[in-house]
């Protein structure tokens, strides 16, 4: 299956692995590149001699094309804008802010800018400045989220823009893919059913939750602090909910009490005291599988869906 993203980005399929903090590492990253995806590595908060390392050691596995999220709330967001021109990474994604600061130094190297969008008027004010494509992500999607459903988001955003948009959130099988393409996109960026992937390094309970996971087995936090979060519910997201709603806690307090909350899901595997960030097609991921097995799968099984579909057209 091709689209136009696959010649933009020199990939064979039209799917971004999402940029995941602490856990899109150069080991998931390279492989979703060798399966013919764009891999990507999160920068999140990490310092660049991270950054930078996880970029080598991506290079070393791979001559694939990849790309670095960006996270702009980052305090070494400035650092890493400068990395990624340094060592010629093709492709940026960003999150948490808008990346317009940067899109000059990046679009002057030749970096192919993807901002993620959760509104039309975002998607409006990025590609006016000359991103290379948008992922509107809906949120279904699991970690930090819009309000906007990706079912409403995808099409609106489509019909806004005059560049490629990547559909993300509640996307987990074939299914998914072709909906997303009928709804407008040209690809679409899949998070959740990559944290199942035997190259995907998170602890073993974070990958046995998601596996276990059932459909309603998701929560939103942080919608009163300006800062929604989805993962799976346990003792963590409900005590970070109670504490949210109580009037006596400041803010500071609030956010002090999920400071490191991702860390101990993904590198510690707390299943008290962590946050399994995931969206809420975690109910459908079943099983564990290479990344070139995942691939391959949503894309055999889209192709025989949309040829399907014909069946119902006159």
């Amino acid at each position: 299956m091709k689209t136009c993203i696959c010649e933009l980005f020199g990939i064979e399929y039209p799917i971004f692995q999402g940029g995941m903090a602490w856990v899109a590492d150069a080991s998931l990253a390279s492989a979703v590149s060798e399966a013919g995806g764009l891999g990507i590595i999160a920068a999140a908060n990490a310092p660049v001699d991270v950054v930078r390392a996880e970029i080598h050691k991506l290079k070393e596995k791979t001559d694939k094309p990849f790309g670095v999220n960006i996270m702009m709330l980052s305090p070494y967001v400035d650092e890493i804008a400068r990395l990624v021109v340094e060592e010629n990474v093709p492709v940026v994604t960003t999150g948490a802010g808008l990346p317009t600061k940067y899109m000059p130094l990046w679009l002057e190297h030749g970096v192919k800018v993807v901002p993620v969008v959760p509104s039309v008027g975002i998607a409006k004010m990025v590609a006016r400045a000359g991103a290379a494509a948008v992922i509107a992500e809906g949120g279904e999607s699991g970690g930090h989220i819009g309000e906007t459903n990706t079912m409403a988001l995808v099409p609106q955003v489509a019909d806004a823009v005059d560049i490629p948009v990547i559909a993300a959130g509640g996307i987990g099988d074939g299914r998914g893919v072709a909906a997303a393409l009928m709804l407008g996109a040209k690809g679409v960026q899949l998070g959740t059913r990559f944290l199942v992937a035997y190259e995907c390094t998170i602890h073993e309970n974070y990958k046995k939750r998601v596996l276990k996971a059932k459909d309603n087995d998701t929560m939103t936090t942080g919608k009163s602090l300006g800062n929604p979060v989805r993962a799976l519910k346990n003792p963590f997201t409900r005590a970070f909910l109670k504490n949210e709603q109580d009037a006596g806690m400041s803010l500071e307090e609030k956010e002090a009490f999920g400071a490191g909350a991702l860390r101990r899901a993904v590198k510690e595997g707390d299943e008290k005291n962590g946050c399994f960030m995931a969206g809420e097609i975690a109910g459908l991921v079943t099983r564990e599988q290479s990344c070139k097995e995942i691939i391959t799968e949503l894309f055999t099984q889209a192709d025989a869906l949309l040829k399907e579909g014909a069946a119902w057209v006159k």
